[in-house]
């Protein structure tokens, strides 16, 4: 008798799966994954679309991006998913089309050109995008965090630009300066991150390099950081980055990027050799082409089964769907929505009726830096230091999909974090760290560059430094 532990799931669908509804489910996130997980035992046929073939846990990618993390540590592979759900086939491509009136998705699979595939039931969940509002510049030198490919990217350019800077920190003394635009979660998880490494690692990785050259300011157009928690643990935040040598200034937003600054709406200069976007994100404007009905942002308007208003079999889920009371675009949202889709799907197969989606309120979280978090979760109430840390932890780790996944961030994060600084040993995940293309660039562009060796810019704007801005702030 086999035991159960040791027996698997079959790996294709029964005898007569191909009369099975037919459910497409188009991205491989949050929303999307727990969509396919929902309909495991459900009697349809899954497809399962994305560009990518893994899937990203998104609440990490600030740890990839500053080297606490590898990659493979945030992703999983999207086939992965076809262990719990035998009826669900994964198809690579970017979708270019969708048709609800004739239910067909339009597909680009590269060699094989533009290909249509049908459909019974459709599940959107292809998430949003990073949003730049406009700002000029912005799209051309700023870095976004949305994606694994983005925080690597990240990470790179700040250990080339870290080797390029230690060359000639004897001579210049310049600084580098890292300006995160954005004071939400994403942009206080990342701005913690660099003060530590610049606290507990930079003067061992870099002894020739003074610890302050590395600066770290966050922008924040609003007059107060994580305005999804109330206001203790908002000024909590606060106290810890400044507390970690982060410069704050709030009450301003970027009106322009340049190479090696960014300007703010009182029109002072700041300088920024690396500026990483995390301002927001928006609905991909090939949405607003398929017809479907969306409120002021973009967002497909549901019904409280989830389902497109008005097209019966098309539902939506995670940051892409907006019920008559938007929930935010966070993980956990994406998460229900995505299980509730699958849910309401898998009842019109059995001839029930949909059940009505609600919302549960899990919490939410943020960590600051070296055991210092914030969490505010209904019943237990708010949490902050290690305690709040501990908890943000155990959540994270948990979320994640992967068995692999979980162990080896849960290992990585505890030894990043814990032990004191006589006993942690440095050493970050780096990638392609390219200097030699960075200290290219940075003399191509001195025509362009307002700050640093050899910069020939001129601006009628006064350039105003992140501590100077801060003093000045604080004046006020």
């Amino acid at each position: 008798m086999m035991l159960p532990f040791l027996s698997r799931r079959p790996t294709v669908p029964a005898k007569d799966g191909a009369s099975w509804p037919h459910v497409v489910i188009i991205g491989g996130g949050f929303a999307g994954a727990n969509a396919v997980l929902g309909l495991h035992d459900a009697r349809v046929r899954v497809t399962l679309i994305d560009r990518n073939v893994y899937k990203t846990f998104q609440p990490l990618l600030y740890q990839v991006a500053t080297a606490g993390l590898n990659p493979g540590d945030v992703t999983m592979f999207l086939r992965g998913l076809s262990l719990k759900v035998p009826n669900m086939r994964y198809r690579q491509g970017e979708v270019v089309g969708v048709d609800p009136e004739r239910k067909i998705v339009t597909l680009n699979e590269g060699q094989r050109g533009e290909q249509e595939l049908g459909y019974d039931y459709l599940v959107l969940a292809n998430g949003a995008t990073t949003t730049y509002f406009g700002t000029p510049g912005a799209e051309e030198h700023a870095m976004p965090m949305y994606t694994r490919a983005q925080a690597l990217a990240i990470r790179d350019r700040i250990f080339s630009e870290l080797e390029r800077s230690s060359r000639e920190a004897g001579v210049t003394h310049d600084k580098l300066h890292v300006c995160i635009v954005g004071g939400g979660p994403t942009g206080v998880e990342i701005a913690g991150a660099l003060a530590d490494f610049r606290m507990q690692e930079l003067d061992i990785l870099y002894p020739e390099m003074d610890p302050g050259t590395l600066q770290v300011t966050v922008l924040q157009r609003g007059d107060e950081l994580l305005k999804e928690f109330s206001d203790k643990y908002r000024q909590y935040a606060a106290d810890e980055l400044r507390d970690r040598g982060v410069v704050l200034r709030l009450g301003h937003g970027v009106k322009e990027v340049g190479y090696d600054h960014v300007v703010l709406d009182d029109d002072s200069i700041l300088e920024s050799d690396i500026t990483i976007w995390a301002a927001g994100v928006a609905i991909p404007e090939c949405v607003s082409e398929w017809g479907l009905p969306q409120d002021k942002r973009g967002r497909l308007s549901v019904d409280d089964t989830l389902q497109v208003k008005g097209f019966p079999g098309v539902y939506a889920a995670g940051d892409i769907a907006s019920q008559d009371e938007p929930l935010p675009q966070l993980a956990q949202p994406a998460i229900q929505t995505g299980a509730a889709a699958a849910k309401s799907i898998a009842a019109d197969v059995k001839g029930k009726s949909r059940p009505r989606f609600t919302y549960t309120n899990l919490g939410t979280m943020a960590t600051i830096g070296r055991h210092a978090a914030i969490a505010e979760i209904p019943v237990v109430g708010g949490l902050s230091g290690s305690v709040g840390w501990a908890a943000w932890l155990g959540v994270h780790i948990t979320k994640m999909l992967g068995h692999r996944n979980q162990r080896a961030v849960a290992m990585n994060l505890l030894s990043l974090y814990s032990g004191s600084r006589a006993t942690h040993q440095p050493n970050p995940v780096v990638g392609e760290v390219d200097s030699l293309r960075a200290a290219k660039v940075f003399e191509e562009q001195a025509p362009h560059r307002l700050f640093g060796l050899n910069a020939g810019a001129t601006s009628p704007l006064s350039p105003l430094s992140p501590s100077s801005a801060d003093e000045a702030d604080a004046a006020r």
